[in-house]
């Protein structure tokens, strides 16, 4: 439908509702002569005659009550729709939905999220947990967490945790058949646990790094999985040597249950990130939730 007939349809319902192109004219800002023009405009094209005028009334002809109790709720639908998105811009309000990796999901952001939503009820969070590298706008994310390395240029990147590192682990009964590497050359000769890559599907290639010395070392071994939580699993049965987040070990490390090697192979990186689009027209509840995700140093 052409722009013009909708701005004569509205001018018509004006003046239908109203009974008076007086009214109508000042409610939509314009003058009587540029209405009255516009109607006979609509009545034209259409064929019919909308209105009855005479010099001290207005009413609708028989098909201009017809086409005001058809199209008026339509476009009282429309004015609700826009009132209700005004509501989101004034207050915290709406659906956020996150992709974030299982990890970045029950270590960094449900316990930050616990405190946003029972301030804020009227917010809901939705978090699609997913190991890949998701391309938040195809698929329809306001956000994603990722590493700082992972996060593309042409987004808006907030830190949200702290620096991470990655360990290298095997249980007392591998070691006890095994020795310790020394360096990240030697795990060419360990039973080591894959990664499978969930978005290229390849192994992923172990990255050490010491001084100015960077090394990335192909693994081989019985077993791999696209899910770190399964990896662990399977460094803690003896399986073979796992390159986990140094977090996600450490309980097991303080209990005996895992052993570290090649710590001075594992400096910190970059933690995680929360990221967006940079044209994303933010709402007050994106902005609060995004203000509450900011990690802070102690």
């Amino acid at each position: 439908m052409p722009r013009t007939d909708i701005n004569d349809l509205l001018a018509f319902l004006a003046v239908a509702r109203a009974r008076s192109f007086t009214k109508a004219a000042a409610k939509l800002g314009v003058s009587q002569s540029a209405l009255s023009h516009s109607l006979r405009g609509l009545e034209s094209r259409l064929g019919v005659r909308l209105l009855n005028r005479t010099t001290r009334s207005v009413a609708p002809t028989e098909a201009g009550e017809r086409l005001q109790q058809s199209m008026g709720p339509h476009f009282d639908g429309i004015d609700a729709e826009l009132a209700a998105l005004g509501e989101l811009r004034a207050k915290p309000a709406g659906t956020i939905r996150i992709s974030a990796t299982d990890y970045a999901a029950n270590v960094i952001l449900l316990p930050k999220l616990a405190v946003l939503l029972r301030r804020y009820p009227d917010i809901k969070v939705e978090i699609d947990i997913d190991n890949r590298l998701v391309d938040i706008v195809a698929e329809g994310f306001d956000a994603g967490v990722r590493d700082g390395e992972q996060v593309a240029k042409d987004m808006i990147a907030v830190r949200i945790g702290p620096d991470l590192r990655m360990a290298v682990v095997g249980a007392p009964a591998y070691f006890a058949k095994h020795a310790r590497p020394k360096k990240p050359q030697d795990l060419t000769a360990h039973n080591c646990i894959n990664l499978r890559l969930p978005t290229r599907g390849s192994l992923y290639a172990w990255e050490f790094e010491k001084g100015r010395r960077k090394l990335n070392v192909r693994v081989d071994g019985q077993f791999a999985s696209n899910h770190p939580g399964a990896m662990l699993n399977a460094a803690l049965a003896g399986v073979g040597l796992a390159y986990v987040l140094e977090d996600v070990a450490k309980p097991h490390i303080e209990r005996g249950r895992l052993q570290r090697v090649l710590q001075d192979w594992c400096p910190p990186f970059s933690g995680h990130h929360l990221y967006y689009p940079s044209r994303r027209q933010a709402s007050p509840a994106f902005t609060l939730l995004v203000d509450a995700l900011r990690h802070r140093t102690p």
